[in-house]
């Protein structure tokens, strides 16, 4: 897919910016805290419907202001398809999402529709952060090209509110725990096999690209770690129910997955330095980038690149320059404080491109 034109009113810093996109390279240039960020996440929100920042809508909105518009015009990759994508809210209101003026009955219809790869500096938390964002990781590359996967994880998800409220009882119907206790045991088996496929299939891009940018210096895997790998969930659930109703919460399922990040046999958030973490995190998603590229009919992701080159030896930055700079992605977004990055950058892809300057939430063409 690619995004011909971009609209934004009282989006965070940004006022009212309009820009009009190449096809193939986007850069942008500032200095921190200027918008830059910015608008890589209103593409993000056009995508996904939230920020890639900020659960709540409400604080998005520019302060002062009482409504919020994001408008982005795109294009199928053979440029015979068009959609626009508008969304719109009031301070106080849901938020309205259209394709093509008919709004959506649910947000998850839209979501796979316009696939997005988003990496920025906050991504390290996947490494040395909780197992909350490695589920999330996961969740948000697969429920881009198998929409069958967000019902099963909104089934799975209540299904687990309901259940933990019951054990929070002093006195549960045992009835009702066994009939949520087989909705989580029914939709975590899918989610576990859906997550079990896609991480066999991603590790091996992963390792290349990782084995690319780092001069095949380290050794790095993935491994996925769920209580589905122990039998059947169902048995597993209810096996430890009592103990479940001393703490209050459920202790297993497929809530509590993880995805085990190693370099060289260790984890990384032991051994890792802060490139190694930081080449890890670029591999792990241009990986994806590469996998939704193959599986998503029709239509090559977006690539949005905030800040990637801080805390990387030169080696390593020559190596992500000279990938990005290939002709295997489709449209790029790159933001950066550091024009000598952008210009070698686009003096090594030699293709159509585009530089902002980005400064108090606007954006010029240089």
């Amino acid at each position: 897919m690619i995004i011909k034109h971009l609209s934004l009113i009282n989006y965070k810093n940004i006022r009212e910016a309009t820009l009009d996109f190449s096809p193939k390279m986007n850069c942008f240039i500032g200095h921190n805290g200027v918008g830059k960020t910015n608008l890589l996440d209103a593409l993000y929100y056009l995508s996904f419907c939230h920020s890639a920042f900020n659960p709540i809508d409400s604080q998005l909105i520019t302060h002062g202001e009482d409504f919020m518009v994001l408008e982005g015009l795109y294009t199928s990759d053979d440029g015979n398809d068009e959609e626009h994508i508008y969304c719109g809210m009031k301070r106080g209101q849901k938020k309205h999402f259209k394709r093509n003026k008919k709004e959506y009955k649910r947000l998850s219809e839209h979501i796979g529709l316009i696939p997005v790869i988003f990496v920025s500096p906050s991504d390290n938390s996947l490494v040395d952060g909780g197992s909350e964002q490695r589920r999330k990781l996961m969740d948000r590359v697969i429920s881009q090209y198998d929409p069958s996967y967000m019902d099963a994880l909104a089934n799975n998800n209540k299904a687990l509110q309901q259940r933990n409220a019951l054990l929070k009882q002093d006195d549960p119907d045992t009835q009702l725990l066994d009939i949520w206790e087989r909705e989580m045991a029914s939709s975590g088996e899918i989610l576990y096999h859906k997550r079990t496929d896609f991480i066999q299939r991603l590790e091996p891009l992963f390792q290349q690209i990782y084995s690319q940018l780092s001069g095949g210096h380290e050794q790095v895997s993935l491994r996925y770690v769920s209580h589905g790998q122990r039998g059947p969930l169902l048995d597993i659930i209810q096996r430890d129910r009592f103990k479940d109703l001393a703490v209050g919460y459920s202790l297993h399922g497929v809530h509590r997955d993880d995805l085990e990040m190693l370099i060289d046999g260790f984890q990384m958030k032991r051994e890792g330095s802060q490139g190694q973490t930081k080449t890890f995190v670029i591999a792990l998603k241009l990986a994806q980038f590469d996998f939704l590229r193959q599986t998503v009919s029709k239509t090559t992701p977006l690539l949005l690149l905030d800040d990637i080159f801080d805390k990387l030896d030169a080696k390593r930055v020559e190596q992500i320059i000279s990938l990005v700079s290939s002709d295997r992605y489709g449209q790029i977004f790159i933001t950066d404080t550091n024009r000598e990055h952008l210009d070698r950058i686009l003096a090594a892809s030699q293709t159509d491109y585009r530089l902002f300057e980005v400064e108090d939430g606007e954006a010029k063409l240089l």
